[in-house]
């Protein structure tokens, strides 16, 4: 599978993101509908999710540190993928406690988000919460199958606060949606390891109304907005909000 490409006639990206966005989506629900046995010991293996991660997206730049047991590694921009794309790495050490209703669902996440080539993201800016939110929303998801606060899977709105707050003072989003990413080849998607199969979704962030439409009509509406705007993993910070009014229409 092609990554997204960013280079089409305005027309052609809708079609083409939408194209990829239901291949990613055949991959996932696939693995929904059939049972796969996995020991209940995690894979975790930092050494093969990093090995992963320099396979399918890039060198590793830089390494953040997400909490414990956790670190964000950052393949920074390149000629082929200019952009900062920030993935866990230790998150798949604890088991998601998946409802026995979806059994089939991935029991061990990673997690990514990928930010514009010029993010600020030295050691100055990430004492800044304009910049260093998305590190801090990372940490805080790869967090949760360790501390059991929610179990996270395929389309999940994830709202930064309740109600939603903005993540900072530059910015309305407040949340994320985790669906496969637009910007990676298929190959990315799962790393077989000894013990199971890890998974890797990103983590899109959305305003507070498009967290209320997917809440209201489904991910699948919202997801088909974000694609039919040309909207995908890349973080805008005052990007369209797809579920607003616009002169009276949507």
């Amino acid at each position: 599978m092609n990554v997204c490409p960013v280079r089409l006639p305005l027309e052609q990206v809708p079609y083409v993101c939408r194209t990829i966005f239901m291949q990613a989506s055949r991959f996932f629900l696939a693995r929904r509908q059939r049972s796969i046995m996995q020991s209940t010991a995690p894979p975790f293996d930092a050494r093969e999710i990093r090995a992963h991660i320099e396979r399918h997206v890039g060198p590793i730049t830089e390494v953040f540190p997400g909490g414990e047991g956790v670190e964000i590694c950052n393949a920074g921009p390149s000629q082929r993928r200019p952009w900062h794309t920030l993935i866990t790495c230790g998150m798949s050490a604890h088991r998601i406690a998946v409802p026995e209703t979806q059994a089939d669902a991935p029991r061990y996440l990673e997690l990514m988000m990928t930010l514009p080539e010029d993010w600020k993201l030295d050691a100055q800016s990430r004492e800044n919460a304009n910049w260093n939110w998305p590190i801090t929303e990372l940490a805080r998801l790869a967090a949760m199958p360790r501390t059991g606060e929610r179990w996270l899977g395929w389309g999940h709105a994830i709202a930064h606060g309740t109600p939603p707050v903005p993540y900072a003072a530059n910015t309305k989003l407040c949340g994320v949606i985790l669906a496969p990413s637009l910007l990676v080849k298929e190959a990315f998607y799962e790393v077989h390891l000894d013990q199971g199969r890890v998974a890797f979704f990103s983590a899109i962030p959305l305003y507070r109304e498009e967290i209320e439409l997917r809440d209201r009509q489904g991910m699948e509406v919202l997801l088909g907005k974000l694609i039919d705007n040309d909207i995908n993993d890349v973080v805008q910070l005052k990007r369209r909000n797809v579920a607003k009014k616009r002169f009276g229409l949507f």
